[in-house]
This record gives C-alpha cells, sequence and structure tokens, in this order.
C-alpha cells in the first residue's frame, strides 16, 4: 500500500512540476487564454491528455527495442523548433489595433496537439524519467502505475487549468497597454524555446 501511495505522490510532484514550469504549452495556454477566453487556454491545457498516449507508447517502443534515442528526440526537436519560431513570429505580427477578444476561436484545441506533439520535451522526459518509472512501477504492480500516471496527469493538467482561470481574470487587459506587451513577450518566448529546441536537436544529431 506505501508503494501505491508513492507512486501517486510521485506522478504528482512530476505533474506539478511540468505543468508550472515555463515552457512552450503553457506559453500557449496564457496567450490563447487572454486573446480567447478561458475556455480555449483549457483546451490548450488538457490537450497533454490526447497527445501522451502515443507518445508514451512510442516512448516505451524506444525504449524496448533501441539502445540510443538521440537520433529520434533530435528530429522531434527540429520539428517542434520550426511550428514555434512560426509562432511566436507571427505573435509579433499582430498589430495594437487588431488585438480583440473572440470567444468564438476553435481551433486553440488542435494548436495544443501540434504543440504538444513538437515539443521535445515530453518525449524526453518520458525516456528519461517516465519510461523508466513506468517500468519499475510494473514490476510492482499495475495499479502503481495507474496511479502514477492519474497523478501526474492530474497534476500537469490541472495546474495549467488554474493558470487558464486566474488569466481570464485578467480579461481588463485586452483594452490596456499591457495585453499587446503580453502578446509580444510570449511571441519571443515561443522563439527562444524554439532556438532552444533547435540546440537539443543538433546536441542529439551530435551536430555540436
Amino acid at each position: 500500500m506505501l508503494d501505491l501511495i508513492e507512486y501517486l505522490a510521485m506522478g504528482a510532484f512530476l505533474g506539478l512540476a511540468a505543468g508550472t514550469s515555463p515552457g512552450p504549452l503553457l506559453a500557449v495556454t496564457i496567450s490563447e487564454t487572454l486573446r480567447y477566453g478561458k475556455w480555449e487556454g483549457i483546451k490548450i491545457a488538457v490537450s497533454p491528455l490526447i497527445t501522451d498516449l502515443p507518445i508514451i507508447l512510442a516512448v516505451l517502443f524506444v525504449l524496448s527495442h533501441l539502445t540510443s534515442s538521440d537520433f529520434f528526440i533530435g528530429i522531434i526537436a527540429f520539428f517542434g523548433a520550426s511550428y514555434l519560431i512560426y509562432s511566436g513570429v507571427e505573435s509579433l505580427k499582430i498589430k495594437k489595433d487588431s488585438i480583440e477578444l473572440n470567444v468564438e476561436k476553435k481551433d486553440a484545441l488542435k494548436k495544443g496537439v501540434i504543440v504538444n506533439f513538437s515539443n521535445p520535451h515530453p518525449y524526453v522526459f518520458w525516456l528519461s524519467i517516465g519510461g523508466p518509472i513506468i517500468f519499475k512501477s510494473l514490476s510492482i504492480h499495475i495499479l502503481a502505475t495507474v496511479l502514477f500516471i492519474a497523478g501526474f496527469y492530474l497534476l500537469l493538467v490541472g495546474s495549467k487549468v488554474i493558470v487558464a482561470l486566474i488569466v481570464e481574470k485578467s480579461k481588463f487587459f485586452i483594452n490596456s497597454k499591457y495585453y499587446f506587451s503580453i502578446v509580444q513577450f510570449l511571441g519571443i518566448a515561443q522563439i527562444i524555446f524554439g532556438l532552444t529546441f533547435i540546440k537539443v536537436g543538433m546536441g542529439s544529431l551530435n551536430l555540436i
């Protein structure tokens, strides 16, 4: 019983750390909430529930059959970098007089799925931390694995949903000079993350 609680707590801690750490998905969650309302931000927040199952299965397959995953991580990093840089540049193109709250926006979930699939962080996490923990928990009991994954995603998604709800209370920023600055900052942040992923990709492919 103590082992089961330990895996639940471990998953919750790692999920909270991942959910609150600065990253592209958090940046997009905040950006979409500010631009289109809390429900669009929440759609971004829950996107890992859609993307991560195939990521986890792919990672477990890699860990089971390959001795090195550097090439895989390198390719994913380059793909993620290209998308994030493009998204960041688009944010920088926004004009002050074109910013408005549009609650009819419907593609936030799609954007979240693309960002999370192209973000190398989930792959790196499951390859280096989550995957080995899953293999170890399976040797104890399947329930330990279930509790670890449940705790992880409860806090990963929950923390980002809370961020979206908090940001929603700040919708008055839409009509202030601060909103434009925030959108621009988030655009720059996404470009920086993209450049970081290029470095990760080059390192994984032994190009630097």
